[in-house]
């Protein structure tokens, strides 16, 4: 099964401060395991909402609206594709991202990382 973690932004990411060195090493160390083992299918960062736009359509009318979102905890900061043989490895590879983050970036950070099974 594919799943999609899509880890929600903060409001550094939003500033567009690129994440700490050290958090950087980390996450390079994870995606190299989970490349190693076959699990990793794809990975990536997303620019901040304020370069981004979004097209929304209400009542028959398409419009685009220009970034920045409001909501910065609901806006998808980064992703990644992995093949997983259940939801619970799935969830279980998304809990350790999520220690990472915060082994490193210590207890006053706050994230979220949603996880979806791709159809």
């Amino acid at each position: 099964m594919r799943f999609m973690m899509m880890v929600k932004g903060d409001t550094n990411y939003e500033q567009g401060i690129p994440p700490r060195p050290e958090l950087v090493a980390e996450m390079d160390k994870f995606i190299a395991e989970m490349t190693r083992d076959g699990v990793l299918l794809d990975t990536g960062g997303l620019a901040p909402s304020a370069v981004g736009a979004k097209i929304v359509v209400d009542r028959g009318e398409l419009r685009v609206i220009d970034g920045p979102f409001a909501g910065v905890k609901e806006v998808v900061g980064g992703f990644t594709v992995i093949q997983a043989k259940s939801i619970d490895e799935a969830l279980e590879l998304g809990s350790r991202f999520m220690r990472l983050h915060l082994r490193v970036l210590g207890e006053s950070y706050s994230g979220e990382c949603e996880i979806r099974q791709m159809l």
